[in-house]
């Protein structure tokens, strides 16, 4: 019965998995680039930090966070719907795991935030640029994986 449903729905689940993806990975492109701007350029307890830490609070709140949990249910969604998924490839493993290390990232930058409301950050400019590298590349492992099916 729920995989009828499942089926039925497809390409609706598809479409809001899409778009959660999308809200998703633009937050997570962009609290990176917030934290390089942060640390580089805004004195701690001045005013623009604590704009700074609204504006991180926010984003990562109000947008990631149901956008990763919307991302989450729908992608399980899919998973659960019969004929999508054959778990004999490769493909669905590799973006099972690019997902779970996306998830990972996405923690790990809520604690960051979190540092930087604390004013323990000891984190420079160069290192969260670095780290703006990740979600790019599991981006690119993702979409290859889903897209070429190896």
């Amino acid at each position: 019965m729920i995989t009828d449903f499942l089926a039925d729905w497809y390409l609706v689940t598809k479409s809001l998995h899409v778009v959660s993806v999308i809200s998703w990975m633009a937050g997570i492109f962009y609290l990176p680039r917030l934290f390089v701007y942060h640390v580089e350029q805004v004195e701690a307890g001045s005013a623009t930090d604590r704009m700074f830490q609204t504006m991180e609070r926010r984003l990562l709140r109000g947008i990631m966070n149901p956008a990763m949990i919307a991302t989450w249910v729908f992608g399980l969604a899919l998973v659960f719907t019969p004929g999508v998924v054959d778990w004999s490839f490769v493909w669905p493993w590799v973006k099972a795991g690019g997902v779970l290390v996306m998830t990972w990232f996405h923690h790990w930058l809520g604690l960051r935030r979190k540092e930087f409301l604390a004013g323990t950050n000891t984190r420079n400019g160069r290192a969260y640029r670095l780290m703006n590298e990740v979600p790019t590349i599991l981006m690119l492992v993702i979409v290859f994986a889903v897209i070429t099916r190896f």
